[in-house]
């Protein structure tokens, strides 16, 4: 996973939402142009990563973890001190090539390999409303801490020659269904997804940027800060292959499903983003994410078995794990667990408890999570943290007896992966600003 592009999407924004009515558009502005860039930049997220904690929206100042030190988001408001002094080429350089106005590249944690592919009607639309729909904000940007020579930037552009695609117009597969290619476009230019949600090389680049270069695309990601971003192809075990269209409609709507219920980073993505997008729109996202095949050709799909619900309805709880589960889970996720629909998630072949690595299951047990209130769906609903009161050999105990019984088949985890994972948040954070993007998904 590119450590800064998704740390970056990681942070769960705590503060201001946009501003429900952007300022008077500027004397000659195209007002349609600037609602359509305002629609754009809902769906690009934009808010998400150029807004600190408590701060005005797009002024930057967002930390932002990679190995080698912190960055921090800049100010893209209007001012003389973000953008406003950029001519169009200049915006669009930054956004699309990875390079500065001063002309130096752009960390990654800019995703231009992805918005390499958004076109140039877009790219118009998103400079009109960045200049004259965006409150400017008089914040100077704030220098990285990463030491040097590693805050060096030259070496940047070697890393953007070798693995930047070339910036050219998103063009349709022959013959692909019109509703799939807009899914597409969404998906892997503005959206840029696969920013998180397909795994890295050795050198940090995304394995693949599309759903034509290979299976790796949205395959799900190296864990980062506890959290995993989850597969999105048609694997039953660990992806989208047991949903349908509509549960990832209103899954992208309302944060919630049938099945399912967000947590963590995406909630942002949710709650900045994708509850503001056309209903055509989320099913194209939808469709496209439906026409990805499974990586792995051997999966199938999740077969339920009753035999724990049986024993616990019971009061046969002498399995590991099971009396942990009875007192702390079973109250909402149920006995059976088919949790109760778009409240508490059902946990029965819910693919991010039978991910490979454990991690992100482990973290909402130690952390806890909050399912965002949004526009559709306005009420909230807390998972308490359980950290404080389970040991690690109790978490491991209980995170295994989930991703084994009910028919799910993730394997059993150990007191040291939960002891690594609580280290690591400690050392990371206090626990209040944290997230993934990823979903506590049903399906």
């Amino acid at each position: 996973m590119n450590p800064f592009t998704a740390t970056a999407l990681a942070l769960t924004l705590a503060g201001p939402a946009l501003a429900a009515q952007p300022p008077a558009p500027d004397e000659g502005a195209d007002p349609a142009l600037i609602v359509r860039g305002d629609y754009l930049a809902r769906a690009g997220d934009c808010v998400a990563c150029h807004t600190a904690k408590g701060g005005k929206p797009f002024a930057g100042g967002l930390p932002m973890e990679t190995p080698i030190g912190t960055l921090y988001s800049t100010n893209i408001t209007p001012d003389k001190t973000g953008i406003g002094e950029y001519r169009f080429e200049d915006f669009d350089k930054a956004v699309r090539h990875g390079i500065a106005k001063g002309g130096g590249t752009l960390y990654p944690a800019m995703p231009y390999p992805s918005y390499a592919r958004v076109s140039d009607e877009d790219m118009r639309a998103l400079y009109a409303y960045f200049m004259h729909g965006v409150e400017p904000v008089a914040q100077e940007n704030r220098d990285s801490d990463i030491p040097w020579p590693l805050s060096m930037r030259w070496p940047l552009a070697f890393w953007r020659w070798t693995f930047a695609p070339k910036v050219e117009a998103f063009v349709p597969a022959p013959g692909q269904d019109p509703v799939v290619a807009r899914g597409a476009y969404l998906v892997e230019g503005l959206g840029h997804c696969g920013a998180c949600h397909t795994p890295r090389a050795f050198t940090m680049q995304e394995k693949s940027l599309d759903a034509g270069d290979g299976d790796a695309f949205l395959s799900g990601s190296a864990p980062l800060e506890g959290w995993i971003a989850k597969n999105l192809r048609g694997d039953h075990t660990d992806g989208l292959g047991s949903w349908s269209e509509a549960q990832l409609v209103a899954f992208l709507k309302t944060g919630r499903s049938e099945r399912s219920a967000v947590f963590g980073g995406m909630s942002d993505v949710v709650v900045h983003s994708m509850q503001y997008l056309r209903d055509d729109d989320l099913l194209a996202i939808a469709r496209y994410l439906k026409s990805l095949p499974a990586r792995n050709p051997q999966d199938t799909p999740h077969a339920y078995d009753r035999q724990v619900a049986d024993a616990l309805w019971k009061g046969d709880d002498s399995r590991p794990g099971a009396a942990l589960y009875l007192d702390n889970c079973a109250a909402c996720h149920r006995t059976d667990g088919q949790g109760y629909a778009r409240v508490f998630p059902a946990l029965a072949g819910n693919p991010v408890v039978q991910t490979e690595d454990p991690s992100s299951l482990i973290s909402l047990v130690l952390k806890g999570g909050t399912l965002p209130a949004t526009h559709q769906a306005p009420s909230t609903f807390t998972m308490p943290a359980f950290g404080w009161r389970l040991s690690d050999q109790q978490v491991a105990e209980v995170v295994s007896f989930i991703r084994g019984s009910w028919g799910n088949r993730g394997a059993a985890v150990s007191a040291r992966d939960v002891e690594r994972l609580r280290d690591d948040d400690s050392a990371h954070t206090s626990g209040d600003d944290i997230g993934q993007v990823t979903d506590h998904s049903g399906g």
